[in-house]
């Protein structure tokens, strides 16, 4: 296999899935029943692999596990979808990051996972509102994933719901979670089906670079 250039990759992460809100994942701990599945969704503002760039790509991918994964207790079975807009080079890139064989947090994370169902280019219309307030993304006709932002009587105005520091960021250390409701969470695609609102959502921003010394 050819060496691994250097490469970095930042922008915005959000999820929605079947646990209540706040996700106890997020905290290192098992999920709402002991069995967590959902939407994930990732957009590149800024990236490079190499000399390719990848400012603008989204991804979005599948996913179910049961058990505290943080602890091992199993492994998510996931699909992915992939931005259709990204030309050869790009492809082969964004396949090398997030099937994490070109190190980082992906290449972490890709130790929690033990089945892939499928990979699929496909088109993704991804949107992060600038003050947080809801996030939404899709590919028409398979997979739907749109949150708002929570509040409540002692959020300051402006403010959103937020947790420093906790122990299990899915897109590694150092994020800032910010909590919503789901208004829809629909999927229809690689065997997993599911429509359900009103679950939690979280949006964490990621920032990777590798590969790892």
């Amino acid at each position: 296999m050819a060496e691994v250039p250097r490469w970095h990759v930042a922008g915005d992460w959000f999820d929605t899935c079947n646990c209540s809100i706040p996700c106890p994942c997020t905290f290192a701990q098992p999920p709402t029943n002991d069995f967590c599945e959902g939407i994930l969704a990732w957009n590149i503002r800024k990236g490079n692999y190499g000399d390719v760039r990848l400012d603008g790509l989204s991804i979005m991918a599948l996913g179910a596990f049961k058990g505290n994964i943080w602890e091992g207790q199993s492994k998510a079975t996931m699909a992915m979808f992939l931005d259709e807009r990204a030309d050869q080079r790009q492809r082969e890139a964004l396949q090398m990051i997030f099937g994490g064989r070109a190190g980082g947090w992906p290449g972490q994370f890709a130790n929690f996972i033990g089945e892939v169902r499928g990979l699929e280019f496909a088109r993704i219309d991804f949107h992060v509102e600038p003050d947080l307030g809801s996030w939404r993304a899709e590919v028409p006709g398979k997979l739907t994933s749109r949150a708002e932002a929570i509040g409540g009587p002692t959020t300051p105005p402006g403010k959103r719901v937020q947790v420093h520091n906790a122990g299990g960021y899915e897109t590694g250390p150092g994020g800032v979670a910010t909590y919503a409701k789901a208004t829809i969470d629909r999927a229809d695609a690689f065997g997993f089906k599911w429509d359900r609102t009103g679950r939690s959502s979280k949006h964490i921003g990621f920032d990777w670079s590798g590969p790892d010394a």
